[in-house]
Order: structure tokens, then C-alpha cells, then sequence
């Protein structure tokens, strides 16, 4: 019931704000698993997604965004919370584990969910070579992947923190990605990898981002 009505309220509040733009929505399934797989150019790449797909949408988030002290951090909690987040600890060595076990659990109750291939935020605006987890979760419960892109976020919160800023967003979602035929080839390292590269291809069709073949941790460590 929270999440209905934060939808609805929040919902109300960005069409009039944000005048979001929403291209092929019917080519998100009415019912079982879905991996929606897209670009992530700022913080609030996921609230957007969240609060614009029909069905409930879940997706991974900081632990920290839901451990704050106070009227404040309860609210932050209840929020984000509300919202689909499920807080993980990705600081670890085995945070990467979690977040694919997370997903998994998620995916199994015929949910949707929601991951960003490239690992973390684009630090320049262009799309970086995806992490092979989208296609091992894909290929572990049978899901389809609905690539995805966000247009225009980076707008709204440039640099990914600060006030947002009024800016019209659209969310474009691409046809669904069945990878069946790869059943029982999760452990292969050549089969993830060239399904993950068929993902991240859809979204840079979908953004019209520049391609770059590195991982995002790298540039930005760079």
C-alpha cells in the first residue's frame, strides 16, 4: 500500500515537473521474471524507472541509504525502501555475490528487476563495457532482459548530485532479449561475455551514447 501511494503522489508530481516520455512500454512482459538492463548516468536513474514501469520494479541500492540516524534517515529508509530498493553491502569483497544472489531471489518470485550492467555510474556521459552478471542472471532463472535507456537524467542532476534541475526525461525500452537457447552455459565465461556484449549493444542503440570498451571503475579510477 506504501508503494502505491508513494507512486501515485511522486508519480503525479514528475509527470508535472519532468514531463517523462515513455517509448515501448508494451515490450515489458505483463507477468513473470524480467531483467530490465540499462544505462546509468546519475543517482536517480533508478526512482525514475521505479516510479514510470507499471509493474513493481526492484533493484539493488548502498546499505547506507537506509542505516541513517534520525527523523531524517528514517524518512531516507522508508523512502528508498518503498520505492524497490534493496540495500546491499557492495563495499565488501563479496558485495558483487550478494547483488547477483539478490537478483536471483528477486527474479525467482517472478519479479522484475532492474541492474546496470556497466557496474556504476558513467563518469563521463558515455556507455562502458557491461559486467557479465546481467547475462549469468539471465541464463541462472530463465528471465528475459528488456534493455533500456535513460535520456535525459543527466539533466535533471548533473554530476549526479546536488538539486535536481527541471528537465524533460525519456525512457526508451528496447524489444526482449530471450537467451533460452543458452540454458546450462552460465558457467562459461565466452557465452556470458558475448551476451552481455548483445545487452550493452541494444542500449547503446537505444541511448545513442558513445560506446567505450573499458570498464566504467577503470576510467574513472584513470
Amino acid at each position: 500500500m506504501s508503494r502505491i501511494v508513494l507512486k501515485a503522489i511522486l508519480g503525479v508530481l514528475m509527470r508535472v515537473l519532468f514531463r517523462p516520455k515513455v517509448e515501448g512500454a508494451e515490450h515489458i512482459p505483463g507477468d513473470g521474471p524480467v531483467i530490465l538492463a540499462g544505462n546509468h548516468v546519475t543517482f536517480i536513474d533508478s526512482m525514475f524507472v521505479s516510479l514510470i514501469v507499471k509493474r513493481p520494479v526492484y533493484f539493488i541500492g548502498k546499505d547506507e541509504y537506509v542505516t541513517g540516524k534520525g527523523v531524517k534517515g528514517r524518512l531516507m529508509a522508508w523512502f528508498f525502501r518503498t520505492s524497490g530498493m534493496i540495500p546491499v553491502d557492495r563495499d565488501g569483497g563479496r558485495g558483487g555475490v550478494a547483488a547477483l544472489m539478490t537478483g536471483r531471489r528477486v527474479l525467482e518470485e517472478g519479479k522484475v528487476f532492474a541492474i546496470y550492467p556497466e557496474g556504476t555510474r558513467s563518469p563521463d556521459g558515455r556507455l562502458y563495457r557491461g559486467r557479465t552478471g546481467v547475462a549469468r542472471l539471465a541464463l541462472m532463472t530463465g528471465a528475459v532482459v528488456v534493455p533500456f535507456a535513460m535520456i535525459g537524467t543527466d539533466k535533471v542532476q548533473p554530476g549526479g548530485k546536488g538539486r535536481p534541475h527541471i528537465a524533460p526525461v525519456t525512457l526508451r525500452i528496447g524489444a526482449p532479449l530471450d537467451f533460452a537457447r543458452y540454458d546450462g552455459m552460465e558457467r562459461d565465461r565466452y557465452v556470458l561475455r558475448a551476451l552481455t556484449d548483445e545487452v550493452m549493444s541494444e542500449v547503446m542503440r537505444l541511448s545513442g551514447q558513445e560506446y567505450v570498451d573499458v570498464y566504467a571503475t577503470k576510467a574513472r579510477a584513470a
